[in-house]
């Protein structure tokens, strides 16, 4: 199965034992063939990724379209690997995979790389911050404008439904753009329904000042020794441009009615990975990722216990691993409603 095949790739850089500081000091080993024009108020840039059907011409019979978001340290094993995906038997001439690659600053210099391309400092693009060069466009803008051209309709006549996910640095991602995202108002319009999947990630946007307690239950996160903790990415106080809307109580709203899927690895519980948030921001959503995914989802149910469309999968035995994750029942469930995710 080739799907197996590239995901069981998905996530190495997670599993190593290199530190995050030295593989952000080196840059990409592939970089991915393809190219996208993304056209901004700020102006153009040109971003790499791969997509694995050519979408500059019409794809009938194309139903579902997968958007699979890399995390600080999983760009070259998106890329290696992207080209061997496809879903097994009949769904992989109904699918399409697109892999965005946001590369950084040193990719470019280092591999003297066109003017062109659009490329973030390390961190910026789980956050939807803006491109270093050539133009400040958001990573939240790329989004847009991929989700922008799935909803063509000359294009995809046949589509059916997208799903945008992300592990790690992805999944935080993704759960930021659940959040704030502009571009499923596109997909809407075109009847295309839409699906994120948000698995792993080291915190969470909050709505509100509380935060969990040891006790299972919330309570306001002290500021005074946490600055940060209510600002973004973990608030919406200092949110970027991009985020037009700056209401909190008409962000929640949108986000609840969103099908979001909460992905976690119940084995992902190490309070030192060497990948972990640890700012004090990260440590008020609790000690590890399983925590603070189990946390959030019932603080989400604590403000909303009904309408909330919403779902934490649990993924037993699994630790920081984007493989495992998405080969997994409740993973293959999540990306391609595959049956046999089985939850309490």
């Amino acid at each position: 199965m080739l799907l197996a095949g590239l995901l069981l790739n998905v996530g190495v850089a997670h599993g190593c034992s290199t530190t995050t500081s030295s593989i952000q000091d080196r840059p990409v080993g592939i970089v991915a063939d393809q190219r996208f024009k993304v056209t901004t108020p700020a102006g153009a840039g040109v971003l790499v990724l791969y997509v694995s059907r050519d979408w500059e011409t019409p794809q009938p019979g194309i139903t579902r379209a997968v958007i699979l978001v890399h995390g600080l340290l999983g760009r070259d094993v998106f890329v290696r690997t992207a080209d061997e995906l496809a879903i097994a038997g009949d769904a992989g001439r109904t699918t399409l995979l697109i892999a965005p690659e946001f590369l950084s600053d040193l990719d470019v210099t280092s591999r003297r790389l066109p003017d062109g391309l659009l490329h973030w400092r390390p961190a910026a693009p789980g956050g939807g911050g803006n491109a270093t060069g050539p133009v400040p466009i958001s990573s939240f803008e790329v989004l847009d404008a991929i989700l922008a051209r799935l909803a063509e309709r000359t294009r995809f006549p046949d589509l059916e439904r997208v799903v945008l996910a992300g592990h790690s640095g992805g999944g935080q991602m993704v759960q930021r753009y659940a959040v704030v995202g502009h571009g499923d108002a596109v997909l809407t319009a075109a009847g295309v329904p839409m699906r994120y999947v948000v698995a792993n990630p080291g915190s969470y946007l909050y709505f509100s000042a509380e935060r969990p307690r040891p006790d299972g239950g919330f309570a306001p996160a002290d500021e005074s020794r946490c600055p940060a903790v209510n600002r973004w990415r973990y608030g919406l106080i200092d949110a970027p441009a991009y985020v037009v809307q700056k209401n909190a109580g008409d962000l929640e709203r949108a986000y609840t009615a969103r099908e979001v899927v909460y992905l976690l690895g119940t084995a992902d519980n190490d309070p030192t990975h060497y990948e972990l948030d640890t700012s004090c921001g990260g440590e008020a959503q609790g000690p590890h990722r399983h925590a603070r995914g189990v946390a959030y989802m019932r603080y989400m149910q604590s403000r909303h216990p009904s309408g909330l469309n919403h779902h934490l999968w649990e993924v037993p035995g699994v630790g920081h691993s984007g493989k495992a994750m998405f080969v997994s029942a409740c993973g293959l469930a999540a990306l391609f409603d595959r049956p046999g995710c089985r939850q309490s």
